[in-house]
């Protein structure tokens, strides 16, 4: 599949990706949203465990739950896992402070098992030679905030991981180590 001529679609628990679209210059190269979005509702801007930039999530409220319009820079070619974790944290260099995943209703892990998945739960992200991944991402069904919300008490985090997801091992997918991580936080929309 390649990201920049194909639109490719994946279904699986409620969790749509419209895969890589070119977003129609909805994405500066710096990650944040032109004038042809609103403003984001909340965002994550991501950094590697040495503080480099390494994108942005933008995350708005819609009638179905969520959207996440993803810029993702500085990646080599290749799969990375994403997931939302549950706690608006990201300590270097290992990012464990983001907790697990966002799973406010005690699912089991993996968009292919069928106990699962979290709400956290994200298609993979591919990367081709231009090291910049984009992706929108819908979680139907996700609150934004108040209790099981994003934006709960101890909020949460967008995480990029070094490998791909395998869709179906509890409790994280075996996506390898977490190499990028965002606080997310109230945007300009809020």
């Amino acid at each position: 599949m390649t990201t920049r001529s194909h639109h490719k679609h994946f279904i699986a628990g409620g969790l749509v990706l419209a895969g890589a679209l070119a977003l129609a210059g909805c994405a500066s190269m710096g990650g944040k949203s032109t004038s042809t979005l609103p403003p984001a509702d909340a965002y994550a801007p991501l950094t590697d465990s040495k503080g480099a930039d390494r994108g942005r999530a933008d995350i708005y409220r819609d009638g179905s739950g969520l959207r996440i319009e993803l810029v993702a820079r500085g990646f080599g070619p290749g799969t990375y896992g994403m997931h939302v974790h549950s706690v608006g944290q990201c300590t270097p260099p290992d990012f464990a402070s983001a907790g697990p995943h966002w799973n406010p209703t005690g699912a089991q892990h993996g968009r292919e098992n069928p106990m699962g998945a979290h709400h956290g739960d994200l298609p993979n992200l591919v990367v081709e030679t231009d090291q910049i991944g984009r992706a929108t991402l819908r979680l139907v069904g996700s609150r934004f905030e108040g209790d099981g919300g994003l934006l709960d008490a101890d909020g949460a985090a967008f995480v990029i991981h070094a490998g791909p997801d395998d869709y179906k091992s509890d409790p994280s997918g075996n996506s390898g180590g977490r190499v990028a991580c965002g606080v997310i936080v109230r945007g300009d929309g809020e």
